[in-house]
């Protein structure tokens, strides 16, 4: 199945849309203040990219460029990628959506962190990501999961 990746826009129509989704939280209420408060104008842009079947928006996933800075995952540092909130409406899982939106994150060729939810770390697996093997500070109780583009190579001495 070819679907379309679209980066959500910052409007009532797409902050409606979430309130769908099961982890609909803190940071789409945000958005939405944002959006009342006019700090934000109507369709600005959002880290949010989904997917539409006719007008409705299936599935989506919050993606945020992260910079090397702040990197503690990856040696060396680079620049990497952070996805989370991937998340697909039940009577449209197993379908490929979620499939579409993690391959569209690695067709921007950075390494990607995520931190699965509960009982999603087979998925996560089947798409090339592997658990952290080396130390990273466990302060957040993260469990991440890391994927590396071909020729990133995850250590260098």
């Amino acid at each position: 199945m070819n679907y379309k990746v679209e980066k959500l826009k910052v409007n009532y129509k797409t902050l409606e849309e979430f309130k769908k989704f099961k982890e609909y939280g803190l940071q789409e209420l945000s958005m939405l203040e944002d959006l009342e408060a006019n700090i934000i104008e109507n369709d600005s842009e959002s880290p949010f990219y989904g997917i539409y079947f006719g007008d409705k928006l299936v599935a989506r996933m919050s993606l945020y460029q992260v910079d090397a800075k702040f990197n503690r995952y990856f040696e060396p540092a680079k620049d990497y990628l952070e996805l989370w909130k991937l998340e697909v409406i039940p009577d449209y899982q197993h379908k490929g959506y979620g499939t579409a939106l993690v391959e569209f994150a690695k067709n921007k060729n950075l390494p990607i962190k995520t931190n699965p939810r509960v009982k999603s770390k087979d998925f996560w697996e089947k798409m090339g990501f592997s658990s952290v093997t080396y130390n990273v500070e466990r302060d957040l109780g993260e469990n991440p999961l890391l994927w590396f583009p071909e020729g990133f190579s995850e250590h260098s001495n």
